[in-house]
Order: C-alpha cells, then structure tokens, then sequence
C-alpha cells in the first residue's frame, strides 16, 4: 500500500536514516542494484580517481589521499572489503613511489599514513559491522513484538474486507502504543481500535492487555456492552498491576473505538466509544461522522458521575452494505502542517470518492489518509498513528467459530 506521496517520503526517510544513524537496511537498499550490493564499487572509483589525479598532474601530490579510501569502504563495505581496499591503497601508493616516478619520491611517512590509516579503518568497520548486526538482532525482536501484539490479519477475516496502516513514531521502536484487531465468534465479527496514553514499553504492555482480553471476550461474550465492561475492567487491573511494581506509569489510560457487526444484519452495526474520535462512514454518497456519544476512556470509568455507568453505552447505528468504516488515532487526528493548522481526513477522502466510488474500498482509504497526513506533517510524525478501514465483504459471512 505505498501511494506515491508516502513512497517518496519513505525514500527520504530511509536516506536520512541510512546517512545519520547508520541503519543497515536502508544503507544496503540504497547501495543494492537489482538485490546485489555494489558498495565497494564507491572506495574502487575514488582509488581509480586519485591515482589517475596523480599521474596526470605535477600540482599536488594527490596519491596521499588513497589513505581516504580505506575509511570510505570502513563506513559502506565489509571487514573482508574494508582489509582489500586498506592492501590496495598501500599498493598504489607503492606503486606511485617506485614505479611512475614522475616526480619526487612520496618518503617513507606517507607510506606509514596510508598503512596505520588502513589499519584503523579495519578495525572501525569491524566495531560498525557489530553494531549492525546488534541492531537487526533488536529490530527482528521488535518485529516479533510487534507481530504479537499487532497480529496478522487474513484476508477476509471474520467476513470483513480490511485494510490497516500503522506508523510508529520512533522508527526504532516500530512497535508503539496503537492497537487494532478483528475478532470473529459466534455472535458476530468485533472490531477493536485504540491509542494508549503515552509512549514506551509501558504503552506496548497495555496496549497487548487490551488486545489480549477483547480475543477472548469478543468471541464468547453475546452482548457488546459485556466486552466493553471486560475491557474496562482489565484496564483498571493492569493499572494496578502497574502501580504494584512500583512503575511511574500506572496511571495510563487509553482511548477506544468498539465496533460489532452482527450476523443477519447486514445494514446496522453498534458501536462503543471510549472517548475516541468517532468512526466515519465513507461510501458512494460521501462522508458522515457515526453519531455516537463518547464515554470516558478505558481506565478512568471511576470518574464517572454517580448514579451513571463508566461504561460508554452501546449505540445501534445504520450503516450501509457499501460504507467503510474508517477508523484513526490521533496521529491523524492531531498531525499539523508547518503553521499548526490539523489535519482533517474528510476534506481529502470526500473529493476522492466523489471521483471515484472505488476510493471508498478500505486498500485504498487507509492509503489516502495515509498519504495526506504525511503530506500535511511533511513526513514528521509525532504520534503513533494507525488509519483502519473495514466493511463487510461483498456477499461475504461472518464466520461464527474462527480466530
């Protein structure tokens, strides 16, 4: 789902990490024609041009710089590349010393320059091709954290068509406190969407808490507002959890959007909002906002009134067979462009699908938001940010007994 705006910025991206953090899977990307690593073709032309310089002028004494080279393939190649270049560079320069001759010999110094410079570039790039190899170590296993705790979804899943994009706003961490999931059981399909206070480690645990308890709930539990009230309550007992170990972070909380398609009703879906952004409806005749009354936030149900339930209530709402609920984080919600002006996803979905009624299809609205809301940030993302799309599909059923 790489749009062209979102393509070009993931380029810039991977430019800018490859170049000021060192990231190995952009640098190797960047420096790959056609899957193969042409790296060491960079420190072969500049050993090529320095001593071609050198033969062709008397001005300067250009074949010192070949102590240069060894550096270049310390911080793009291999050890194995980097110790080759390092043995070259001496060789050339030996050879501009006793064989072209062409003006005063280069002295024994130089030659030691060229020789400790390769050394140090040998063993530079054995501490840097280390670190990367720690780096992919920790960036597999916060892709598996990730994969746990966000969890693959199949294609048609639950007799939902679906889309999900999903931007972590430290690149690092891939992994943050946003959480979706599509749970299927045998009283419909239920769709869970929410952004955890706050940033973390923490965010993540609280973020799988959650998911963990709506997998289990929305499959056996027939009434929605049952699987809201599960849901609270295992906010408020990892709160405790938390706060019993002595964390800082106990006091999270976390914003929702409940969603149950029921079997046999094919136009009507309920929906329960813990103090999220609504849902939108998107289709063929435009954009609506779900008039939904929001309630408190997962976690801070004690805040309620007394007399009155922490629990939102559960609303009935019509939905049409080809509207797509599209549903987002604050990442999009709160993204600002340079002069602090937010972002508003309808004032780009309602012209697309005015266009083009196929823009409604969840593949291609989450990749529209997508792209507006980097578009309008310029790329700076300062949240986590999750854009979900999801509608019945077409003809499809709601199995009772999968997932």
């Amino acid at each position: 789902m790489r749009g062209p705006v979102g393509g070009r910025w993931e380029l810039f991206g991977g430019l800018v990490r490859a170049a000021g953090r060192g990231d190995a899977v952009s640098r190797h990307e960047l420096l790959s024609v056609r899957g193969r690593n042409v790296a060491w073709l960079v420190p072969l032309l500049m050993l090529t041009c320095i001593a071609v310089a050198d033969v062709a002028t008397d001005v300067f004494q250009i074949i010192a710089w070949t102590v240069l080279v060894p550096g270049v393939a310390a911080a793009i190649c291999s050890v194995w590349s980097t110790a080759v270049f390092a043995m070259l560079s001496v060789v050339v320069y030996l050879l501009a010393d006793m064989v072209w001759k062409h003006r005063e010999e280069t002295g024994l110094a130089g030659l030691m320059l060229v020789v400790l410079g390769g050394a140090i570039a040998v063993v530079a790039a054995g501490f840097r091709v280390g670190g990367e190899r720690r780096m992919l170590h920790m960036r597999d296993i916060a892709d598996t954290t990730r994969r746990t705790v966000l969890r693959p979804l199949p294609v048609g899943f639950g007799g939902m068509d679906h889309a999900a994009v999903y931007l972590a706003a430290d690149s690092e961490a891939r992994v943050g406190g946003d959480f979706y999931d599509i749970q299927p059981g045998p009283h419909g399909t239920r769709v869970l969407v929410g952004d955890v206070q706050g940033k973390g480690l923490g965010a993540v645990e609280t973020a799988a808490a959650l998911l963990g308890t709506f997998r289990e709930a929305g499959y056996h539990e027939p009434d929605l507002a049952t699987v809201a009230e599960r849901l609270e309550i295992r906010m408020v007992r990892h709160r405790a959890h938390t706060a019993a170990l002595g964390r800082s972070d106990g006091d999270r909380f976390a914003t929702a959007v409940l969603i149950g398609f029921s079997p046999g009703l094919p136009d009507v879906v309920e929906a329960v909002v813990f103090g999220h952004e609504p849902p939108l409806a998107v289709g063929p005749r435009g954009v609506r906002v779900l008039p939904v009354v929001g309630g408190l936030p997962l976690g801070m149900a004690e805040l309620a009134p007394t007399g009155r339930s922490g629990t939102p209530p559960v609303h009935r709402l019509r939905l049409a067979e080809d509207e797509t609920l599209l549903l987002v984080t604050d990442g999009v919600t709160e993204a600002r462009d340079p002069v602090g002006v937010f972002y508003r996803p309808a004032d780009d979905i309602a012209p697309a699908v005015a266009a083009d009624a196929r823009s409604a299809a969840p593949t291609r609205l989450v990749s529209l938001v997508r792209d507006g809301t980097l578009r309008h940030c310029r790329g700076r993302v300062a949240d986590d940010t999750t854009v979900f799309a999801v509608r019945r599909t077409s003809g499809g059923r709601e199995p009772g007994a999968d997932g």
